[in-house]
């Protein structure tokens, strides 16, 4: 197979941005800092369908996507965000369901000297197994040890790295003789493009519910508002309607007059026990007829009690 030319493959490169930029309207700009080409493919086959991804030199992605602004002008808030490690994947699938698939293909790695630590690192108490000559890397730690059975032994957990901590040799030297590969790296969504908007990946985690609750405050407040300086709105409405009701109701009794919707409220007023529950009357008629059950049964033993006074057993 022949291999092209440097401007050959610039062309292809050039006009497959384009083709993508053109196919598909929605893609995650991701970072690859650590991700190995094993990783990569692995992330490729599961992701085969409906996607494509994309990487490249960040000059050579920003030339192609200034070329297409002509046919796509909104293309050019990418731009400021084209920077470091990136690449596209490009998708037509639901967005929350290619992210799942993104972060789920993570792989563990050690911890190298002059990393930046994504996470904390903890080295629990155990036994190492390690010989004591190998206590001067506990010591220069300041982990405390001791010698058990002959071998070191890590007495309690110890944070050695914090989050965003550059890893020294010596971490990374006692972390790899632990068989401690303490890290995760995958592709890093950074900023997701849809159909010509720029945002960040933690709007996918708003959900349905957390939209309709910040929308039922916003018109609660409204509402507030309105009633409170008496300026009508649609979100005031209702509580106006039912306000001026009340107001009817209690005009409606204090002085009489009636109409349809009074009549329950005045019946109530007049009487209200024809709207107590049946409940508590049919318990209480019950525990009437328990009690009277027990006066004639209390009766009768007395009865039966008088006709034996006065008898023998042998009369």
């Amino acid at each position: 197979m022949v291999k092209e030319d440097r401007t050959t493959w610039k062309s292809n490169y050039f006009l497959k941005v384009v083709k993508y930029l053109d196919e598909y309207s929605k893609c995650f700009l991701v970072n690859a800092d650590n991700v190995g080409s094993k990783q990569m493919q692995m992330i490729r086959a599961a992701l085969r369908e409906d996607t494509a991804i994309l990487f490249g030199k960040n000059t050579m992605m920003r030339k192609a996507i200034r070329g297409h602004l002509e046919n796509n002008p909104q293309l050019e808030k990418l731009l400021p965000h084209l920077k470091g490690n990136v690449g596209f994947v490009f998708t037509k699938g639901d967005l929350n369901e290619i992210r799942k698939k993104l972060l789920a293909h993570k792989v563990a790695a050690p911890a190298k000297a002059g990393a930046i630590a994504p996470v904390d690192v903890v080295i629990p108490a155990q036994n190492t197994g390690m010989g004591p000559e190998k206590t001067s890397f506990f010591q220069a730690l300041s982990i405390p040890t001791k010698i058990s059975r002959g071998t070191v032994e890590i007495l309690s957990s110890v944070n050695l790295i914090h989050i965003g901590d550059k890893v020294g040799a010596s971490e990374a030297s006692l972390l790899n003789m632990l068989k401690i590969s303490p890290f995760s790296y995958g592709l890093v969504i950074e900023q997701v493009y849809d159909s010509g908007t720029v945002y960040s990946p933690s709007v996918l985690d708003i959900t349905p519910d957390d939209v309709r609750a910040t929308f039922m405050q916003g018109v609660s407040n409204i509402a507030a508002i309105s009633l409170e300086i008496g300026y009508p709105t649609v979100c005031s409405a209702p509580h106006s309607i039912i306000n001026g009701f009340k107001d009817l109701l209690a005009i409606a009794v204090e002085t009489g007059y009636d109409f349809p919707e009074a009549e329950q409220t005045k019946e109530y007023l007049k009487d209200p026990s024809k709207f107590a529950s049946a409940a508590p009357a049919a318990g209480t008629g019950g525990g009437g007829a328990a009690e009277e059950k027990k006066e004639e049964k209390k009766v009768e033993s007395e009865d039966e009690s008088d006709d034996d006074m006065g008898f023998g057993l042998f009369d």
